[in-house]
């Protein structure tokens, strides 16, 4: 950013698009680990009907915590709360009125770790956030937990995580992000190989769902991506600089070294 400054290049994002479809994504993750929808494929494909290890919980009544009630968490949190008449708890530094209307009540990540069934991460990766889901914080679950990671790979620590499942303390994990996910996601290694290995242990376990970073690819999402591109490159080229998404500003601005302190 300060060598673009230093040039006078704009820099420019999409800073928003399709929350909905994020949200849906993590929801859907935790009916595939409830339901066991995976296995259950494999086994009819294959002409096995058998009930034997497919049985799961009713949604209604469990209670499910939010981490973070930014717009996604706080689409997650509603689908949640009025859809599956689930007991939704949430955290954050920053309360929603919106979510408190409906019933969602606020309660400290401790009491979160302690009396959720199941945690749905929504938060951003900040030194404050980074590594959130712990050996420490595992412990405090509830045993057979079920975790949920659509937002940021490093707020899970996930050594910790594999440690969990091995001893049964969480129950069932969905991710869409891996902390070290650069070199997997969106490439084909299907005869390649994953070289990582702690990544490839975590995806041995049949009450792991890992998916690729897909949770936003929906054609809604994609139509607002192209769109807010075009706008900004436009806004650029006529000199009038990129416009606002709605409310919210498209330009990447420098951040002035008193605020870093």
């Amino acid at each position: 950013m300060e060598k673009a400054a230093e040039l006078g290049v704009t820099v420019a994002r999409v800073p928003a698009y399709s929350p909905h479809a994020v949200a849906e994504h993590a929801v859907a993750l935790m009916l595939s680990l409830n339901r066991r929808i995976p296995q259950a494929w494999a086994k009819t494909r294959n002409g096995n009907f058998s009930l034997v290890g497919q049985l799961g919980f009713d949604m209604v009544g469990k209670r499910v915590g939010i981490i973070g009630t930014g717009l996604i968490g706080g689409i997650t949190a509603e689908i949640l709360k009025k859809g599956f008449r689930c007991d939704v708890v949430a955290f954050d530094v920053q309360r929603s009125a919106q979510l408190e209307g409906c019933g969602i009540s606020y309660v400290s990540l401790d009491e979160l770790f302690r009396t959720c069934d199941i945690l749905s991460l929504h938060a951003p990766l900040l030194p404050s956030t980074q590594h959130i889901i712990n050996a420490e914080s595992i412990a405090k679950m509830k045993p057979g937990v079920m975790i949920i990671n659509t937002s940021r790979g490093g707020l899970i620590h996930t050594q910790s995580l594999i440690d969990g499942l091995k001893n049964k303390q969480i129950g069932y994990a969905g991710l869409d992000v891996y902390c070290k996910e650069g070199p997997y996601m969106f490439e084909d290694l299907s005869h390649a190989g994953i070289d990582d290995d702690v990544f490839a242990r975590l995806m041995t376990f049949p009450n792991v769902i890992v998916t690729a970073h897909q949770a936003f690819f929906t054609m809604e999402a994609l139509t607002v991506i192209s769109q807010t591109t075009l706008r900004n490159a436009d806004g650029a080229h006529r000199g009038l600089g990129p416009p606002r998404q709605g409310e919210l500003d498209t330009v990447v601005r420098l951040v002035p070294t008193a605020s870093k302190l």
